[in-house]
């Protein structure tokens, strides 16, 4: 049996970071999380995903950051960004660099879900890379 895929959930927002930690569990994936960027990154580094799914705005290292750190550890690793300013900001997979930008909101769950599934299509899961679990070469808190 295959190992479930792991998913860092990173947000400032206890109410958000509940909600979809649970909408996550119960499509069955691991979750961990983290209450804010440089926790979530702390936890990057000392742990193998197979994606990171993170909101934009947050204090101690947001969401630009959390993004550009994961790709300096290993770029094979797919980030959803989310944020309630996605249009505000105009926020895009081309303007951030992550994999996926969600706008929170209504069918936020569902396309979190979907997003996560189409990512992981794309790449192997880090329980089946070998070599990647544990700490990180390289990689700082």
């Amino acid at each position: 049996m295959q190992p479930s895929p792991k998913v860092l959930l990173i947000d400032d927002n206890r109410h958000g970071l509940i909600a979809r930690r649970t909408v996550l569990e119960e499509a069955g994936y691991q979750v961990e999380t983290a209450k804010d960027g440089k926790e979530g990154l702390e936890k990057f580094a000392a742990t193998a995903y197979d994606v990171v799914v993170t909101d934009f705005r947050m204090p101690h290292a947001g969401g630009a950051e959390v993004l550009q750190r994961v790709r300096q550890a290993d770029r094979r690793v797919p980030v959803v960004l989310l944020s309630g300013y996605v249009r505000h900001l105009g926020l895009s997979e081309e303007s951030t660099g992550a994999d996926v930008v969600l706008a929170k909101g209504p069918t936020e769950a569902q396309d979190l879900l979907r997003a996560i599934a189409r990512v992981l299509r794309k790449k192997k899961p880090a329980s089946q890379r070998g070599g990647q679990q544990g700490k990180r070469a390289g990689a700082s808190g």
